[in-house]
């Protein structure tokens, strides 16, 4: 929504506020992006379903900066004080006109990759500015059309929930996905199947299939396909690393971000028998037995050969995806869950850091800390290259 701020001061400042109907963010098709080379075919344009899902409330009070339970915080409404007057003065009265524009905001759509209810996506993206080197002011259809075709494909970020594998939604990231497409990215948030509906490998699969219908429309939303990082939270982390490692995922996706991620759930599994453990670890123990659909002490070859896969680090190797894992000092998916994978990744040659905060914050609750927000926008231009 834009907004127009127009203010008149004679000593005393009097403000008329002009407010524009909303623009369209509705669920709309996006236009296909025509073929460069003139003889590839088009692919037919996905079929919006429904508008994409709004995130779940808050944990904490409006504006507490309590994250909700599978996406960032919601934003607390800005406030700025008013621009000082400016302009000329005459008797005594000064006359002046400020105009404060907000940003757009990106338009959405959500789609199916796939037949079940949950295999659904959300995608933000913002229409490129049409630039057309060398065109003159002349022929403007003319060079509005090779402007077109002269805007290239810009990066693309696939937005992973959390939750155990046992809840969430990907309408709880939609204001970390509208911040990351003012800055150039167009960003997909996908849901996936659930422990509770379907057996491990069932959540990476989902994972592969919204990664490649993103690729396979890429042209709707002007991106390049070979240039997507994942960014994934707690068990989305967990399949956001299985992107980054299994199979050829390392031909697939740039780079992948990911925050308090499970990566071995076997060792949340022995973690959640402690003693010790938390509220949070004896959860998180009985999702990894939904997951795997059975329990990691049994002599049964196939659990365990389900166990091995689930681990991202088995399938760490040569050409893997680079990778930034993040953690609280006190989370309770503990950074040793990330150790291991990274070392794996260096092993075979891929760069992987590990980073820790202080604090008890778990998944996107990290980017609480000021910090965080800015190293991963920074990671993810380094990884790709924004418009």
């Amino acid at each position: 929504m834009r907004k127009v701020l127009v203010c008149g001061a004679a000593f005393a400042a009097t403000c008329v506020s002009a407010v524009a109907l909303p623009t369209a963010s509705q669920a709309t098709t996006p236009q296909p992006t025509p073929s460069l080379s003139g003889s590839a075919p088009v692919t037919p344009p996905p079929v919006p379903t429904e508008e994409p899902a709004e995130p779940g409330p808050s944990t904490g009070p409006p504006g507490s900066g309590s994250p909700g339970p599978s996406g960032p915080e919601t934003p607390s409404p800005s406030t700025s004080a008013p621009p000082p007057a400016t302009g000329s003065a005459t008797g005594g009265v000064v006359s002046g006109r400020a105009v404060m524009v907000t940003p757009r905001p990106p338009k959405q759509a959500s789609y199916a990759y796939g037949p079940a209810a949950r295999q659904r996506i959300d995608a933000y993206w913002r229409p490129a500015a049409a630039k057309a080197k060398g065109a003159k002011t002349t022929g403007a259809a003319t060079a509005a059309g090779k402007a077109k075709a002269a805007v290239k494909p810009g990066p693309a970020v696939l937005v992973l929930h959390g939750g155990y594998w046992l809840e969430g939604d990907k309408g709880g990231w939609k204001y970390f996905a509208r911040r990351l497409s003012a800055q150039g990215f167009t960003v997909f948030a996908a849901n996936y199947r659930l422990a509770t509906m379907a057996q491990w490998p069932a959540q990476r699969n989902d994972a592969e299939a919204a990664l490649s219908f993103i690729k396979k429309h890429a042209g709707h939303w002007n991106i390049d396909p070979d240039n997507i990082v994942v960014v994934g939270s707690s068990a989305g982390g967990h399949l956001a690393t299985q992107l980054g490692t299994y199979g050829t995922a390392g031909q697939r996706v740039r780079g992948v971000v990911a925050l308090s991620p499970v990566n071995t759930p076997y060792l949340a599994f022995q973690e959640g028998l402690k003693t010790s453990a938390t509220g949070g670890q004896r959860k998180l123990r009985r999702a990894v037995t939904q997951l795997i659909r059975c329990t990691p002490i049994e002599a049964d070859p196939t659990c365990w050969k389900r166990v091995d896969d689930a681990n991202s680090a088995s399938h760490a190797s040569a050409g893997d995806a680079p990778m930034l894992l993040m953690h609280s000092t006190g989370d309770f998916v503990p950074v040793t869950q990330s150790t291991g994978l990274a070392a794996a990744l260096r092993g075979a040659g891929v760069p992987a850091t590990v980073k820790t905060v202080p604090g008890k914050m778990h998944g996107p609750a990290l980017m609480n800390d000021e910090h965080v927000y800015p190293e991963i926008l920074a990671w993810l231009k380094a990884r790709t290259k924004p418009r």
